[in-house]
């Protein structure tokens, strides 16, 4: 499978929905396709997927069972590795080194790697992460509607956060936490949608029996909770592909740089000719849907790509 001397029309580099629906696109495509699976997709923790007509409530392990049985259908290859390093080799084609002592040659690239989420630092947040913490109202909000709801403020998103939850619960609070200072707007915004706030930062989970129960204060307080809402910092996952050249782009919210993203066209094209790019990392508010139908215009874009290239070789010949 990945055997140097193979040249593959495209490999892709990630294995989430953009990466395999953007390698079932290329296969159905009649490409060869390497699709390179590092087995980092974000929701793996996660119980379920939401929002995913089709698919409602779908485990994240269910759905890539199925799809990936789709990619080999139409002739999709798959290699477990991750990229050390990767670089052009020729004009025409690109070179990928992988952990496993591989090399993939490739006449274009699918970058699919998606982000990681940098979580707020206080004991227990990393451990419960897509259980009990959460980020995305349309992912989780339906789920836990009407529960007490606590919101981790460490920066001004906190407060657009507590609102936002509102919607699916009554019970809503602002843990200040470490969060900017609020000025009376902000209070009177949160209380014309009934969020609580809460001073004082959290020190530690309260977790019984393996659920969420509450959080602890500093000054000894407790506050009861079922769940609670962080805002990450969203970081392109490019490893190991420092050698192509990427631009990665800072992503600001409400005035502060919040993560990263690498910048692609409407096709998913990037800065550098022959990479394509789709999902979580380009977009990093993308849900498990758009960045399904992001990896199949990335794929339309880069197949579309390899014909202009191929007109041309045959013109010459």
């Amino acid at each position: 499978m990945t055997d140097e001397h193979i040249l593959y029309d495209a490999a892709v580099i990630g294995a989430g929905a953009a990466g395999l629906n953007a390698a079932l696109t290329l296969g159905r495509a009649r490409r060869s396709v390497l699709v390179i699976d590092a087995g980092q997709q974000r929701n793996a923790p996660a119980r379920s997927m939401h929002n995913y007509l089709g698919h409602e409530g779908i485990t994240p392990t269910e759905f890539l069972d199925i799809a990936g049985r789709e990619v080999s259908r139409f002739g999709g290859e798959r290699v477990t590795a991750s990229v050390t390093a990767a670089a052009r080799e020729t004009e025409t084609n690109f070179r990928l080194e992988l952990d496993n002592g591989a090399t993939v040659r490739a006449r274009r690239l699918l970058l699919a790697t998606g982000l990681v989420d940098e979580l707020p630092d206080v004991p227990g947040i990393a451990e419960r992460w897509a259980r009990d913490v959460l980020h995305c109202p349309y992912c989780h909000g339906w789920e836990v509607r009407d529960q007490p709801i606590g919101v981790l403020a460490t920066s001004a998103v906190g407060v657009e956060q507590a609102l936002l939850w509102s919607q699916w619960s009554d019970r809503v609070t602002l843990l200040a936490h470490t969060g900017p200072v609020l000025d009376g707007t902000a209070r009177k915004r949160l209380a014309a949608r009934s969020v609580r706030v809460v001073e004082g930062e959290v020190r530690s989970l309260d977790v019984v029996d393996d659920r969420l129960t509450g959080v602890l204060l500093a000054g000894g307080q407790r506050v009861d909770l079922t769940r609670i809402v962080v805002a990450p910092r969203f970081t392109a996952r490019v490893t190991g592909l420092d050698g192509l050249g990427l631009e990665v782009t800072d992503w600001e919210m409400f005035g502060q740089v919040a993560g990263s993203f690498v910048a692609a066209g409407p096709q998913g094209a990037t800065s550098v000719a022959g990479v394509f790019a789709a999902g979580n990392v380009t977009s990093v508010t993308e849900t498990a849907i758009g960045s399904a139908a992001a990896g199949l215009k990335a794929a339309a874009g880069l197949n579309l790509d390899l014909i202009t290239e191929d007109t041309q070789r045959a013109m010459t010949v």
